[in-house]
C-alpha cells in the first residue's frame, strides 16, 4: 500500500507541473519564453514535491525521503511517456527524443527528488528511545 501512495504522490506532482506549464503558456509575459516558464516551474516544483510528500507521510510510512522522491520522479516520467509526449508534445511538432533530451526535464526530476529528500531529512521527527 505504501508504494501505491508513493505513486499517487508522483501523479499529484506530475499533474501540478503539467497544469503549471499550461497556465504559464496562457500568460502573455511568459507565453513565448520556455526559459522563464521552466524557472517558474522549477521553483514551484519544490512546493509541489513537499505537498505530495506531506500527503504521503500522513499515513506515517517510514520510506526514506530519497526513495519517495525517486519514485515520485519516475512516476512523473512514466506519465510523460504515456500522456505528455503523445498528447501534447507530438501534436506540437516535437518528439520523444526532443522531450527526453531536454535538460529542463531532468533538472525538474532532480529538484523534485532532492526537495522530498531534504524536506524529509529536516522534518523527520525522531522519537527518543
Amino acid at each position: 500500500m505504501k508504494y501505491i501512495r508513493a505513486i499517487f504522490s508522483g501523479i499529484l506532482v506530475w499533474f501540478a507541473v503539467s497544469i503549471s506549464f499550461y497556465i504559464l503558456e496562457q500568460i502573455p509575459v511568459v507565453k513565448n519564453s520556455f526559459f522563464w516558464q521552466s524557472i517558474i516551474v522549477a521553483i514551484l516544483i519544490v512546493f509541489f514535491a513537499i505537498g505530495a510528500a506531506k500527503f504521503y507521510y500522513l499515513k506515517n510510512y517510514k520510506m526514506s525521503g530519497l526513495k519517495l522522491g525517486i519514485i515520485m520522479s519516475l512516476t512523473a516520467l512514466f506519465l510523460d511517456v504515456i500522456i505528455t509526449v503523445p498528447f501534447v508534445e507530438i501534436p506540437n511538432g516535437r518528439s520523444y527524443e526532443s522531450f527526453f533530451t531536454s535538460p529542463i526535464l531532468w533538472i525538474l526530476a532532480f529538484v523534485n527528488a532532492i526537495s522530498v529528500f531534504l524536506w524529509r531529512k529536516l522534518n523527520n521527527k525522531k522519537t527518543p528511545v
